[in-house]
């Protein structure tokens, strides 16, 4: 009769929470983060928000879910498993932020990555709720917030009136008002089609990664970082480090990005799976492979 005792050790799991919408083109929401977590070695925990509408050229609606069931979700997973990062993207509504808030509170020793996408396809005044509710629930419980340069320029510094730019520095600081310590900006435009990345807090910059701007227009990048980030923190990456590998990844995933629509490329969050071209093909069977067609759908009911 088997016992405790002889069962195999088995590694305990690396755990991401992730809060996100599901997004039917794969773009990026849950269906991104998944597969992001999972590719750098985590153990992806999906807390579905909500539902987008969209295709791989635009957001038509996004239909959120309710609050209680947002909460339940996480909870029921969260006091089976032990999660080391918590990642959150679009929710959808200042309820179900407020909910992921108190969740946070309630496990303040998990790191929460913030992550504040383009919300341009939206009504205006849901996006001013959902960003008031962002800096006044959220932020206060984020570890790092991730964004691009221009959609945190327009959230966090609207009344900017400089001729320049805001740093990632002045961002850093508009962002730790409400308490969350790091910020991590991406898109900075750079010189010679190159952009820059910085993780930044309102008292220097702490690390930065430069790379060739591709002329491809792109959807689901944001989420692709935050995800990753998330699961790298949670690995036990020191902050620093898990932004480089970070990034790193995200070019790998954006250099083999693919377009599977008629909209936009979408990043190939499994390019390190994919046979290099140049692989030997020697032990390949010779002769052409049988091919089989799938039998028409002409049941008759």
């Amino acid at each position: 009769m088997a016992t405790d005792d002889d069962d195999p050790v088995v590694p305990p799991a690396i755990c991401v929470m992730v809060f996100n919408a599901n997004d039917p083109s794969g773009a990026g929401g849950l269906a991104g983060d998944i597969t992001a977590v999972a590719s750098v070695g985590g153990h992806p925990v999906p807390v579905v928000t909500g539902a987008y509408a969209r295709d791989s050229a635009e957001v038509f609606d996004h239909y959120p879910f309710d609050d209680d069931s947002v909460s339940e979700q996480a909870r029921a997973a969260l006091e089976d498993m032990t999660v080391q990062a918590i990642k959150v993207g679009f929710v959808g509504s200042p309820e179900n932020l407020s909910t992921i808030a108190e969740i946070s509170a309630d496990y303040a020793d998990i790191p929460v990555i913030a992550y504040m996408p383009d919300l341009s396809w939206w009504q205006d005044d849901l996006i001013d709720q959902y960003h008031d509710a962002f800096r006044e629930l959220l932020l206060p419980q984020a570890s790092v917030l991730v964004g691009n340069h221009s959609t945190l320029w327009r959230w966090l510094l609207p009344d900017w009136s400089s001729e320049r730019a805001p740093s990632p520095r002045d961002l850093a600081m508009a962002a730790a008002e409400s308490g969350v310590p790091y910020l991590l900006v991406t898109g900075i435009p750079a010189a010679d089609q190159h952009i820059d990345n910085v993780l930044a807090s309102p008292q220097s910059v702490l690390g930065s990664g430069r790379f060739e701007r591709f002329e491809a227009s792109f959807i689901g990048a944001g989420d692709t970082l935050s995800a990753t980030l998330a699961a790298l923190v949670a690995s036990g990456c020191d902050l620093g480090e898990a932004m480089k590998e970070a990034l790193t990844y995200l070019d790998g995933a954006l250099e083999h990005g693919f377009r599977p629509g008629m909209g936009h490329v979408l990043p190939d969050r499994m390019f390190w799976a994919q046979p290099d071209d140049d692989d030997d093909n020697d032990d390949e069977p010779s002769g052409e492979p049988q091919g089989f067609d799938m039998p028409p759908h002409d049941t008759q009911h």
